[in-house]
């Protein structure tokens, strides 16, 4: 039994994903789930909130094998092969695979290994490479018995979010109230259902393929990729930029979402406070945000001494109860998706 694999995704960014996705790994770790947090995005900002610079910089420049999720694919460039994470365990119940910008330089390699998952013979390596990132997370999980691995991945539509994806059982994906966001959907949805036929074209051809009764044992994910909801930032009100215009493009979202993520031809008309596909809005929390990056928290573990008195701490409590929620959500969507889709199997 694989562990799930949720990946957050929306190839516009400014959308508050790697606060979110540092959060929720927190939530679940304070509920006694074992969760494992790999960051894919080679900016490496979900490494920088939950590690010190010093600790940042001694892993990227002793570059030793298994150190951060670059160094477990980089041996797949030359002639070696995947290397087992060496995880950073920042809670008892929470496990980072650091990021790390060289990442970005294994982008040509996925990109010209991925239409040799189609030849017909030496296909091993190519899948090898294609499903690195699947394989390095089950090892991590493997290791430490997680119950959930949380993914964080860049803004673009390129050759390594192509392979998080296929490696990701569950997607939701974060939205701002604006236009770049709304057509950031539009693009998303359609990449989304040609990976995920792509990929089942490559399982196919990987199934058919003498190399895959000769390696029994290598096994591949699914690339399911199940779209289970969205959530949406919090406007705030400017002068320059009235509620009104935040209400246009938020209003949107529900159509947007169901036309371009679900393929529904002619989705039914509702406002996004009434979208049951919006797993939450999530609000700004003001000044919470700087405090818990000061002292290297989530903002729902704030406490007096940290400065979170009066109307903070009113604040700190609101946050709890909000990812408390969110975080069950999420978990509920995830199991009825599998539980769907076991009924729909023959």
């Amino acid at each position: 039994m694989k562990t799930p694999v949720l990946t957050f995704f929306n190839n516009k960014g400014g959308v508050g994903k790697t606060s979110l996705i540092y959060h929720l790994a927190w939530m679940y770790s304070s509920q006694h789930k074992r969760v494992v947090v790999v960051d894919l995005d080679p900016q490496a900002n979900l490494t920088a909130a939950f590690l010190h610079e010093d600790k940042i910089e001694q892993l990227w420049e002793q570059q030793k094998l298994g150190s951060t999720i670059y160094h477990c694919v980089k041996p797949l460039t030359k002639v070696g092969d995947i290397e087992e994470p060496i995880l950073q365990n920042v809670s008892p119940d929470l496990y980072l695979i650091p990021g790390d910008v060289e990442l970005s330089g294994f982008e040509d390699a996925l990109a010209g290994e991925w239409p040799k998952g189609m030849d017909d013979n030496n296909l091993y390596r190519p899948m090898r490479m294609l499903s690195s990132f699947w394989q390095v997370m089950q090892m991590a999980s493997k290791k430490v018995k997680a119950d959930l691995i949380l993914v964080d991945i860049g803004p673009n539509l390129g050759a390594i979010n192509r392979s998080v994806l296929i490696a990701t059982d569950h997607v939701v994906i974060p939205l701002g109230a604006d236009l770049y966001s709304l057509q950031g959907l539009k693009n998303l949805g359609p990449t989304l259902r040609s990976w995920e036929s792509l990929w089942k074209k490559r399982l196919d051809n990987w199934t058919d393929s003498t190399e895959s009764k000769a390696n029994p044992e290598f096994k591949l994910p699914k690339g399911k990729m199940e779209a289970i909801g969205y959530v949406c930032q919090q406007h705030s009100v400017r002068l320059d930029r009235p509620v009104k215009a935040y209400e246009k493009w938020v209003n949107q979202i529900p159509e947007v979402y169901r036309r371009a993520v679900l393929n529904q031809q002619n989705p039914e008309t509702m406002k996004q406070a009434d979208d049951p596909l919006c797993l939450a809005t999530i609000k700004h929390y003001r000044s919470l945000i700087p405090m818990g990056q000061e002292h290297r928290k989530p903002i729902f573990n704030l406490t007096s001494a940290d400065g979170a008195i009066g109307s903070h701490a009113n604040a700190v409590q609101d946050a709890k109860r909000d990812f408390q929620e969110l975080a069950l959500k999420i978990l509920n969507k995830m199991n009825c998706h599998d539980s769907e889709r076991q009924e729909r199997s023959p």
